[in-house]
């Protein structure tokens, strides 16, 4: 099986700045990836030139098989691209611009019944005919990625769609995207919540300064992270004896870091010796947080 993305020494400069320096990537069919990064890390620069909106100053880019500069028309039909910007043409209604973007790729009406799953999967149902002009922020980025989704493409990137849009929209949105991905959509998500990536993604590849700095499974990187983490508020001073394991100390509370969890014994132990009660107490796996700040900061 050919891959969704293959992505082959990729160099872009914008004069004096190398804005990605060597990138290697292969994304299968059916994966649900994250590429993740600071900004200025080249994540959009690098989905610009997936969308032939950019070329590289070197390298090879595909597309489920399709060259994106040799092949442009094919790649195209094969993405769909969610932007972080809220960029949309202001003299149609939603139904509207989702035709027109079906139609630009080929779809005429046979593709109404489709354009009709994705407004009712969006919440969009009731907005259907209203100008996108007239739709409040929230409303306009489900609108956009119903828009990326409109000719039904294999490959579905995601650039930061959740960032500003509440609760509501992500749980709809985030549902509507398992389900694609279930069905065999190859999904490539960037976003600055690490909780979204950590529970959606089977792979991650971090960015830093235009190069590949961490690429596997979401569980291999997390398990870069050794030990557990135990919050603790105290009555009283933590004793001399365990401030060696504090790693953070913020709002009277005291962050120590375990190396395995038969240390937490030892450490109640000490406290209990020390006469300091304890007030409350969370242990704290590592997350992708942790993960992201070592590799990346």
């Amino acid at each position: 099986m050919i891959p969704a993305i293959n992505i082959q020494q990729i160099h872009k400069r914008f004069g004096e700045l190398h804005a990605l320096k060597g990138i290697d990537l292969t994304i299968e069919q059916g994966e649900f990836f994250a590429l993740l990064g600071p900004n200025g890390a080249g994540k959009s620069t690098l989905i610009n030139l997936l969308a032939g909106l950019s070329r590289p100053t070197s390298g090879r880019l595909q597309v489920m098989g399709f060259d994106v500069n040799a092949q442009y028309a094919e790649a195209r039909r094969a993405l769909g691209v969610v932007p972080q910007e809220l960029v949309f043409d202001p003299f149609f209604n939603v139904r509207e611009m989702l035709r027109f973007q079906a139609g630009y790729f080929g779809h005429g009406r046979s593709n109404d019944a489709w354009v009709d799953e994705i407004i009712e999967s969006l919440g969009l149902a009731d907005k259907a005919h209203t100008n996108m002009r007239r739709l409040s922020g929230g409303m306009k980025r489900r609108a956009l990625i119903g828009q990326a989704l409109a000719h039904k493409p294999p490959v579905i990137v995601l650039d930061e769609p959740t960032a500003g849009v509440d609760v509501e929209l992500r749980q709809t949105m985030w549902e509507f995207i398992r389900r694609l991905n279930q069905e065999g959509h190859t999904i490539i998500l960037t976003t600055h919540y690490l909780e979204e990536a950590e529970t959606l993604c089977s792979r991650i590849a971090m960015m830093k300064q235009g190069q590949i700095v961490a690429l596997d499974s979401t569980q291999n990187l997390l398990n870069r992270v050794p030990g557990k983490r135990l919050r603790l508020k105290l009555a009283g001073m933590l004793p001399d004896v365990l401030r060696p394991l504090l790693r953070e100390e913020q709002d009277g509370q005291q962050v120590l870091a375990l190396a395995d969890i038969a240390q937490l014994e030892s450490i109640l132990a000490t406290l209990r010796a020390a006469n300091v009660a304890v007030e409350d107490m969370q242990l704290i796996e590592a997350d992708l947080e942790d993960v992201f700040v070592e590799l990346v900061s």
